[in-house]
């Protein structure tokens, strides 16, 4: 209540009051994150020193204090301004912050509150940890609430707090749980300490060493029993190459975009590398080395000796133009060309890279190298001989699949078959699936998967390429057909089968779903793609007798057709569909019988869920092995 003569007074006592709440607002300047005004005046003694996410907190006596610090500040003007200091509600105020503060928790959940020199800030708690160091420019000493935040949204949709999120994003990818913790209480003390080497060394790269641990673990009684491979195995878990660099680009609107490319010449004791581009976001170092140690063992297994490598970037190459992707290509090339050449390293399509993109790298290739070399596999125009190049990898998952059956003496025919991912070689899976007999029934993009009962046959499949080709979801397969369904959000190894083929990415089957393909009746699961399974989801399947034909046994067609291509001979003959599937079908067959004897050679039967999968990397190694042997410490 405001008492009768006391206007002239108050005027004057609140211009003092504004003076002093003016004097204590600070123009904050951040090294991470924003600029921001913080004071008295627009917000709660207690706002200094009270953290909106990950700052300390404190103590309620502390807050206690610097109200009657403030109340006691006020308690020194004349009578007259104090009661009508009294007569504010400080409490109302205080409450308007605690939403105020709430509303930021809510919208911006990286900003936190932290005492840095003695003064109150606020920090960005993801450029702070991931973003580079950098100012702003203050926006003002008012500290309002409107430009305060006002700077919080500028800063959230700046390009330097998105880079730091990407980076962020990237982190998470590379987190290492606790699983190779565990490695110890499942492989002997020698084994084991191979595993402990490789993630003192590289702790971060998930990837890496969960491929690393497989392999270990199939060569257990390998080490055992000459202890000469231990030192082999660390030699072969260093690359013998390493390329990272810069790819910077511009895009249709002429902005400058960059991005890192990668190329881990893995192993080359066997012969020159071979290895497939991959272009994705979350492509990253340890990414690039798991595929290449993958590769290496998969060449080395195939009916030729070749060396592994693998790389790529994290560049997607989705939504950009063709002049985008070509203009991209060119920058990668321009570093890349170097290491290059028939007996170097011939690269090779993988995910995100295609007929489209190989052309645009080898056309930049062969400008830069000034001749005409044809040491890229994958385009059609560096192979007029070949018309199954692209469907080798996918024609031979299911010739493997028949070579396990025919060991079991049973037939493909009639058998209900999941396939994941909605790329070339899942299409091409279909395709070859209906020529043999099989019932394919479900493919899968990354927002969920699609299911007809009455199972895909060629007209249905030639729909699915439109689709791709037009860049529609799968769900508009449903509007066509009608008893098909599309699930959101969910995996297709519910659904009841024998065979279950993945063809998306690595780690797309975990510990449920894996549970879930033995509940619905799976028996033989052939990798499509490198380790498509986690650790936990590879154990729920063998302790059910699942068949796992593992992806560098599987998936060596491509190895095969690759080499057919660059054989000078098919380059001057042409070959026709026929012969092409009947040397593929041989060498599958080589490589599926040279798995089961190494696996049969260290006690594995064939009948077991382990002959293929330790079987393949067993004879991989040992072939590796011998070669580094001969050749010395190099």
């Amino acid at each position: 209540m405001l008492l009768p003569g006391g206007g002239p007074g108050m005027n004057s006592t609140m211009g003092d009051i504004n003076l002093i709440q003016a004097q204590r607002h600070l123009v904050r300047s951040l090294d991470e994150g924003i600029d921001l005004e913080i004071g008295p005046g627009d917000d709660d003694p207690s706002f200094s020193n009270t953290p909106l996410i990950g700052g300390p907190t404190q103590e309620p006596s502390a807050e206690e204090q610097d109200e009657s610090k403030q109340m006691a500040m006020v308690s020194q003007l004349p009578n007259d301004d104090q009661d009508m200091s009294k007569a504010q509600p400080a409490k109302r105020k205080k409450k308007v912050v605690k939403r105020w503060r709430e509303e930021w928790a809510d919208t911006y959940k990286w900003a936190y509150v932290d005492v840095k020199e003695g003064t109150a800030r606020i920090f960005c708690s993801v450029c702070k940890e991931y973003g580079r160091k950098h100012r702003r420019n203050p926006y003002g000493n008012e500290g309002s609430r409107n430009m305060q935040m006002s700077a919080l949204e500028e800063h959230n949709n700046s390009l330097l707090h998105k880079e730091a999120l990407r980076l962020q994003m990237a982190s998470k990818d590379k987190i290492v749980a606790d699983k190779p913790i565990n490695v110890k209480a499942l492989m002997s003390k020698t084994a084991g300490s191979i595993i402990e080497a490789a993630l003192k060394r590289d702790p971060h790269e998930a990837e890496f060493i969960q491929s690393v641990q497989e392999a270990v673990h199939a060569l257990e009684r390998v080490i055992a029993k000459n202890s000469h491979y231990v030192n082999i195995m660390e030699r072969l878990l260093e690359p013998e190459r390493m390329i990272v660099f810069r790819v910077p680009w511009v895009d249709d609107k002429g902005e400058t975009h960059v991005n890192r490319g990668f190329r881990v010449h893995f192993n080359q004791a066997l012969g020159p590398c071979r290895g497939g581009i991959r272009f994705h976001q979350k492509m990253n170092l340890s990414i690039a080395k798991f595929l290449g140690f993958e590769q290496t063992l998969k060449n080395a297994l195939s009916p030729y000796k070749l060396g592994g490598a693998a790389g790529g970037s994290d560049f997607d190459p989705k939504g950009k133009s063709d002049n985008e992707i070509m203009r991209f290509c060119q920058s990668f090339m321009n570093e890349m060309y170097h290491y290059f050449g028939p007996d170097k390293d011939l690269p090779s399509e993988e995910m995100g890279v295609g007929i489209r993109e190989m052309g645009y790298l080898f056309g930049q290739y062969r400008r830069l190298a000034g001749n005409f070399q044809g040491s890229f596999t994958g385009p059609r125009i560096f192979w007029s001989g070949s018309s199954l190049r692209t469907e080798a990898t996918a024609y031979g998952l299911v010739f493997f699949a028949q070579l396990i059956l025919a060991e079991l003496n049973k037939d493909i025919k009639g058998l209900r078959c999941v396939v994941s991912g909605f790329g070339k070689i899942a299409l091409h899976v279909l395709e070859k699936l209906v020529a043999v007999g099989a019932l394919p029934i479900t493919v899968s993009d990354s927002k969920g998967y699609l299911v007809d009962e009455d199972g895909f046959d060629y007209v249905k499949i030639s729909f699915l390429r439109d689709l791709k080709a037009q860049q529609r979801s799968l769900r508009d397969y449903s509007k066509t057909y009608a008893r098909a369904k599309y699930y959101d959000e969910a995996k297709p190894w519910n659904e009841r089968c024998d065979v279950a083929i993945p063809c998306g990415s690595q780690n797309e089957i975990d510990q449920v779903d894996a549970i879930n393909l033995v509940n619905s009746g799976c028996h033989i699961l052939v990798e499509g793609s490198n380790m498509p399974c986690s650790p936990e989801a590879v154990d729920a399947l063998k302790k059910a007798n699942v068949l796992i034909a593992p992806a560098m046994a599987a998936g060596a067609g491509g190895v095969v057709a690759g080499e057919i291509e660059l054989n000078h001979e098919c380059n001057v003959m042409h070959w026709s569909p026929e012969d092409f599937e009947s040397k593929l079908q041989e060498a599958m067959k080589q490589t599926f019988h040279r798995a089961l004897k190494a696996a049969n050679d260290f006690g594995y039967q064939k009948e077991s869920p382990e002959a293929l999968l330790h079987g393949a990397v067993i004879s991989a190694f040992l072939a590796i092995a011998q070669a580094m042997t001969d050749q010395g410490c190099v």
